[in-house]
């Protein structure tokens, strides 16, 4: 990410941030519902995310922001970011195209349930 973006004060005033200053969020695929992952995203990463319409996280293994799908193609275009009652949590609803985990499932839940109710 080249440009520095400020993020409204008045939304980070409502943010509750992680000591590193991180938030968590749920990205889910507008339309359906379907819950696709979750990212972190500090001041920086939502304000880029909100002004662009591309959902940008920060990578907290790797130390740098990304845009999801600069690299893969699989991008995450932005429909609506609301943030919880808490200030603690974002739910960003998207437009997913392709993929959204990196290891090539449609979402970051796919590949191992720990528990579903007979249905």
């Amino acid at each position: 990410m080249n440009d520095r973006v400020g993020l409204d004060p008045a939304i980070g005033a409502r943010l509750k941030r992680t000591p590193d200053g991180l938030v968590p969020a749920v990205v889910q695929q507008f339309d359906t519902g379907e819950v696709l992952m979750l990212g972190w995203m500090d001041d920086e990463a939502l304000a880029h995310t909100l002004t662009e319409g591309k959902a940008t996280y920060w990578s907290r293994s790797r130390g740098e922001y990304w845009v999801k799908g600069e690299t893969s193609g699989h991008t995450q275009w932005v429909k609506e970011v609301s943030l919880d009652c808490d200030g603690d949590t974002l739910l960003v609803k998207v437009d997913q195209q392709g993929v959204a985990c990196h290891t090539g499932e449609r979402t970051c839940f796919d590949a191992d349930r720990l528990f579903a109710a007979d249905a």
